[in-house]
């Protein structure tokens, strides 16, 4: 009797096997299926954010030297050294009052009396303190006017490099005008200086100054290595 019902329920039991096994398999193909989907899905965003850049594009410029060469700056400077004429006329005379005064109280002292020879020796570091003095007050004001000029026309001059990295799609512009500067070597090719004193001066419409003449004064760099950054420099054109 118990074999019958053994064998007779055989046919049951491996229906049910056949259908856990058809379940589990679907359940699978499904997994699988999803697996596969999202994989799919995730691929363009991956290579969407993976994207390469483009090729850098770097020039350098010395951006002092085309402050200071353009013909606004030019002129401008000759301006300054005009204003400051009389007080360098001023301290000349001065210095040549000191030599004078030195010399001859070296030739009097022989014939000078101690009392002599101290007034005159007070009256001469008298003398030299002026001179030391106004020296260096003319000095400070005229660097100080210098540096002011400089700045105002370097926030001008920057507007028109900006403009011209955009346009020309540079990357990075480096300042090869500092004194410690991370430049090692860069071909003459990417050097734009000369560039962008020709932009200025076109947008500036100033004229060139009139040539100076063999022995002229040059005009000095400012104080300051660079002025002080108008905006953010450009990190990407």
């Amino acid at each position: 009797m118990s074999s019958r019902t053994s064998a007779s329920s055989q046919p049951g039991i491996l229906k049910e096997q056949l259908n856990q096994m058809k379940r589990s398999l679907a359940l699978v193909l499904t997994l699988a299926s999803c697996f596969a989907l999202s994989a799919v899905a995730q691929t363009p965003a991956a290579s969407s954010t993976a994207a390469a850049p483009g090729p850098a594009k770097v020039a350098v410029i010395a951006f002092q030297v085309a402050v200071a060469q353009t013909n606004e700056g030019q002129r401008n400077f000759a301006d300054l050294q005009k204003k400051y004429d009389p007080r360098r006329e001023q301290i000349k005379k001065l210095s040549d009052d000191v030599d004078a005064m030195t010399k001859q109280l070296q030739a009097d002292e022989a014939k000078l009396t101690p009392v002599e020879q101290q007034s005159r020796a007070n009256a001469l570091d008298i003398k030299k303190k002026q001179l030391d003095r106004d020296a260096q007050d003319a000095s400070n004001d005229f660097q100080q006017e210098m540096q002011d000029i400089y700045n105002g026309l370097a926030s001008k001059v920057y507007d028109v490099l900006q403009s011209y990295a955009e346009l020309h799609g540079y990357t990075l512009v480096l300042d090869v005008s500092q004194q410690q500067n991370p430049v090692l070597y860069a071909n003459n090719s990417t050097n734009i200086t000369k560039e962008i004193i020709d932009a200025y001066n076109v947008k500036s419409g100033i004229p060139a100054p009139p040539a100076q003449p063999a022995g002229a004064t040059q005009a000095p760099k400012p104080a300051a290595p660079r002025p002080a950054a108008p905006r953010p420099a450009p990190a990407a054109h």
